[in-house]
């Protein structure tokens, strides 16, 4: 890699040459002029890598120059430099698109901070640039909706592993769309055209669940009438995507670690090992790793399907994402429903920005859906979303005042994730309460799998013993 290319406007020759001798060397190529119509003129005929420009300058002020800049060369980070510092003129630097301001005079180390921040900052736009220009290439990436930096994260790294046979595991809690992710990698992958095959490993019990999976032959067990091709043969030569694959039992841990180390299966009641080739990604809305220490998820199968990992944010750590995901709801389901719903109101637009979304971006989806079936004009206001009422801003500390930073970012993550194990805790103590209970009832009214809803009762430390014996 070259030098970086840096222009300096500056009317003052002592600032000229003082950032030349301070700049000029083996990591930097500086180039000088006095006016912004010189400044201009270079900028016509050479491609820059950073603009270092007056603010106060005779004939062209430093704001006209930036206006330029932002015209010929729009990527190019622009830093002002001036001794008549204000807020308002700091104010309007920024808002012409300069990205740093500094006043007169400043220490070497002042600059220099300036200008490596600056250049990071324009590293970033370039990689965010071509990974936009990577997902359009890519058709994959057409069902997902955001542009959080959380999300840009998930995007690399999905792009990363789409070139590779390498096991994926993909957590995250239900509704943040594991099975999206897993479909954007095989549809970037060079096994694109083979089969993408999916299963719900919580949906089937044990002995349904090897089936499915390795097949069994003609009269196995009772039931067998027939030679079933299991799904890892199904996906040959595709994409197999295990979904929930925390809560696949003891024995199916083992058979699945076999494949996965010999690259063979072996059908129920068979005797001859067949050889496969698949890509393999796995989800879990539980911790793998949590539940090694409990001892009731495989270390070694861990290890195996965690080769890499990908996390997916929950929609209350993207919040910036919200009104960009509804209006892409609003749009999908006017569409469907033959609805002209013009926008969302205001009142409702802070609501969804504040609601903690214990259900992600399935939640939402829903209640744009129910909002714009049900809103009788031509906009969604606060009462069409039908979400309850929920006290959304942040519950009072203990009284303890962080100190740091970082203390603080670590207590907010920890006041919402207790204020959404509190609406879980409420949820199914709500359901159990209905049902007399009855775990299999409680389950079934909600529309969660006995295992799912007995997994969030020993999650969340909710004790049915202890009920019977009050």
């Amino acid at each position: 890699m070259g030098r970086i290319a840096i222009l300096v406007v500056d009317d003052e020759a002592v600032i000229r040459e003082g950032l030349q001798r301070t700049l000029d060397g083996e990591r930097f190529a500086v180039e000088t002029c006095r006016s912004g119509h010189a400044a201009i003129e270079l900028l016509q005929d050479k491609d820059y890598d950073l603009i270092i420009t007056d603010l106060k300058m005779p004939g062209m002020n430093g704001i006209e120059v930036l206006k330029a800049v932002k015209g010929l060369q729009p990527d190019v980070p622009v830093i002002m430099i001036t001794g008549y510092a204000t807020v308002d003129t700091a104010v309007e630097a920024m808002k012409n698109g300069a990205t740093d301001y500094i006043s007169k005079p400043f220490t070497a180390d002042q600059i220099m901070e300036k200008i490596d921040k600056s250049i990071e900052q324009r590293a970033v736009l370039v990689d965010d640039m071509y990974l936009r220009k990577e997902m359009s290439n890519h058709h994959g990436f057409d069902a997902f909706v955001g542009e959080s930096r959380e999300m840009q994260k998930v995007y690399r790294r999905i792009l990363q592993v789409a070139s590779s046979d390498s096991t994926v595991l993909i957590t995250g809690e239900s509704g943040t769309g594991k099975e999206l992710v897993a479909r954007a990698i095989h549809r970037s992958s060079s096994r694109r055209e083979q089969p993408f095959v999916a299963l719900d490993c919580s949906s089937l019990a044990e002995n349904l669940l090897e089936s499915e999976l390795f097949g069994h032959v003609k009269g196995s067990f009772t039931g067998a009438i027939q030679t079933k091709m299991g799904l890892f043969r199904v996906a040959d030569g595709g994409t197999l995507f295990l979904d929930e694959v925390a809560n696949i039992s003891p024995s199916t841990q083992s058979k699945l670690l076999r494949v996965l180390q010999e690259r063979m299966i072996t059908p129920i009641g068979g005797t001859q090992p067949i050889p496969i080739n698949i890509h393999l990604v796995a989800a879990s809305n539980r911790s793998l790793k949590v539940m090694v220490s409990e001892g009731t998820f495989r270390e070694d199968l861990f290890f195996r399907l965690n080769i890499i990992p990908i996390d997916l944010p929950p929609l209350r750590e993207r919040k910036g994402d919200i009104q960009l995901i509804t209006r892409h709801f609003l749009q999908k389901y006017n569409s469907e429903l033959g609805k002209q719903i013009r926008g969302i109101a205001p009142d409702a637009v802070a609501f969804l920005e504040e609601y903690p979304f214990p259900g992600n971006v399935r939640e939402l989806e829903n209640t744009i859906e129910r909002a714009v079936v049900l809103a009788e004009g031509d906009i969604i206001h606060k009462a069409d979303l039908e979400l309850a009422e929920r006290e959304v801003h942040e519950p009072a500390t203990s009284g303890h005042v962080p100190t740091s930073s970082e203390e603080l970012k670590e207590m907010k993550r920890h006041i919402r994730d207790k204020a959404v194990e509190d609406i879980e805790k409420a949820f199914v103590m709500g359901a159990l309460e209905r049902n007399n209970w009855n775990v299999t009832h409680a389950a079934e009214e909600t529309g969660i799998l006995r295992p799912n809803f007995q997994g969030m009762l020993k999650r969340l430390g909710i004790s049915i013993k202890s009920q019977y014996a009050k």
